[in-house]
């Protein structure tokens, strides 16, 4: 007969063990998601948790917790991929989820799981430059002027300098030119990038707080935060052409189901394409897929000339190969600066 002085801890050891075993939305009360993020949303993220946590608390009475991870966005895809658990990745270029999916963490048709090709919102590249433009800087071709001072993130690492350097290649292509005139600009431009930082809101606190360079491209949306920030001393230019820059997103198969989690995942993104998620998106300055609200806040979008990544380069596992893997074009240019 066992010693029953040892029941009640074998009891506790045996609970123990299968609290372990479960996933964690049915060990703990409150299930939580980790959002992976590039570097200029936190903001956005910040006003869409909340909204999001309260609809699916309404809806299931269920209280969910959401976490949020940011920095540039290849950065934060390799991060995933290394083991930060992320429950969803909502990046700002399609060749990051593409890498989670080729290490089998996301699931190979990701864009079909979600509307626009799992991209809820957009926005372009553009230009803010200082209070009167003083460089009369109007399109890319200025960029590359002597004495004009350029502040791009580090294509190798972020999104938003990824872009760039497409949008100005582009530019060419879409007026005719060819591709070593494309090259030509590119290097041109980054002949004059002081700075290569890492991420987005780095490159912003580069122009804006430490005063270097005359233009700052970036992501349209980035210009509202700069100037309810820092003031009215810097100015929007429009290019004639630049590039439809998608933000897509995509549940990381692999950590939703060990987490048990799929199912406020799933939601989650699917909360970004409500009316009320668009919205929230509309008032951050994206670009937004529905047509009621993109018309509601038409006076903050200049019509502008888009190219995208498909039309011009092939797609990102193209434009990736030719232009950011190790040796490719970018390489190439910045080691010849």
């Amino acid at each position: 007969m066992p010693n029953q002085s040892f029941l009640p801890l074998r009891r506790w050891l045996l609970a123990l063990a299968v609290g372990a075993a479960l996933p964690l939305s049915a060990s703990a009360a409150n299930p939580e998601l980790l959002n992976v993020s590039y570097d200029v949303a936190r903001e956005l993220y910040k006003d869409i948790n909340p909204a999001f946590i309260a609809s699916w608390k309404k809806t299931t009475g269920e209280t969910v917790s959401i976490k949020q991870s940011h920095g540039g966005s290849s950065k934060q895809a390799r991060a995933v991929a290394d083991g930060l658990e992320a429950s969803v990745v909502t990046m700002n270029q399609a060749n990051d989820i593409d890498m989670l999916s080729d290490r089998g963490l996301v699931v190979k048709d990701w864009a079909k799981k979600f509307p626009n090709n799992a991209a809820p919102y957009y926005s372009t590249m553009v230009f803010l430059v200082r209070k009167g433009n003083p460089k009369g800087i109007k399109n890319w071709d200025d960029l590359a002027k002597p004495g004009v001072q350029v502040i791009i993130p580090n294509p190798k690492t972020a999104g938003n300098g990824r872009y760039t350097y497409l949008a100005a290649w582009g530019s060419v292509l879409k007026k005719g030119g060819n591709e070593a005139q494309a090259r030509e600009l590119v290097r041109g431009i980054f002949k004059n990038v002081p700075i290569l930082d890492a991420g987005g809101r780095a490159a912003t606190t580069t122009f804006t707080q430490r005063q270097i360079g005359d233009a700052l491209v970036t992501f349209e949306n980035e210009v509202s935060m700069v100037r309810a920030e820092f003031g009215d001393n810097f100015e929007v230019v429009y290019p004639q052409t630049s590039i439809l820059a998608e933000s897509p997103v995509a549940v990381v198969d692999k950590v939703v189901d060990r987490r048990g989690v799929r199912k406020q995942a799933t939601a989650y993104l699917n909360f970004l394409y409500t009316p009320q998620g668009q919205e929230i998106g509309a008032k951050h300055f994206l670009r937004v897929r529905n047509a009621a609200v993109m018309k509601k806040y038409a006076a903050n979008y200049k019509p502008i000339a888009l190219f995208t990544v498909d039309e011009l380069f092939g797609g990102w596992r193209n434009a990736q190969k030719a232009h950011f893997d190790d040796g490719g074009e970018f390489d190439k240019i910045y080691q010849s600066k």
